[in-house]
């Protein structure tokens, strides 16, 4: 269980700062806001959401008339108001996870022109060295591909919750 240590963790985060460069830092920001937007939707379909939708199907029953024309355009609102509240920030949360792979080939590429450079100022093409720096120049491309995959993931979990809670207050009003 010495790998659950936080020492070792922040020794780990350390690590990985100094090997994957600058690009790092950029990845772990982005990754903190785009697990902050993630955070605040789960707390919306936790604490608000049921709240939301009691209140505008509250407001449908309310009303008399069900059945005229300006009954099925409030109707629509209605709907459109929850699907508004539950697709909130999912639009960022995909730009964030589009933007991850992009940061990490931006690591990989100015990793490997810093490799190059090594190589023209030593003169010479030593493997171990080659080999040390296009290790350093994938990193940040792995940490932006993760980031990109566990936000890809989240995202369309948050987006198909938002299309069923929709449907289903859609379908609640028909009743």
């Amino acid at each position: 269980m010495e790998y659950l240590n936080p020492i070792n963790a922040v020794n780990g985060l350390q690590t990985l700062m100094q090997q994957g460069g600058f690009v790092i830092l950029a990845i772990m920001i982005l990754a903190f806001v785009m697990f902050s937007f993630i955070m605040e939707r789960l707390a919306y379909y936790l604490m608000a959401h049921r709240g939301t939708v009691s209140r505008l199907r509250n407001e449908w029953e309310s009303r008399e008339d069900h059945t005229s024309w300006r009954a099925f355009a409030i109707r629509d609102e209605l709907i459109g108001n929850v699907k508004s509240k539950t697709s909130s920030n999912v639009a960022i949360i995909k730009t964030l996870v589009a933007i991850a792979p992009l940061l990490g080939l931006l690591g990989t590429v100015t990793g490997m022109i810093s490799v190059f450079d090594v190589m023209a100022l030593s003169g010479s093409s030593n493997a171990r060295l080659m080999a040390e720096g296009v290790f350093r120049a994938t990193i940040p491309t792995m940490a932006g591909m993760m980031v990109a995959v566990v936000g890809l993931f989240c995202s369309t979990l948050i987006e198909r919750k938002g299309i069923r809670e929709t449907a289903r207050f859609a379908d609640s009003l028909n009743d």
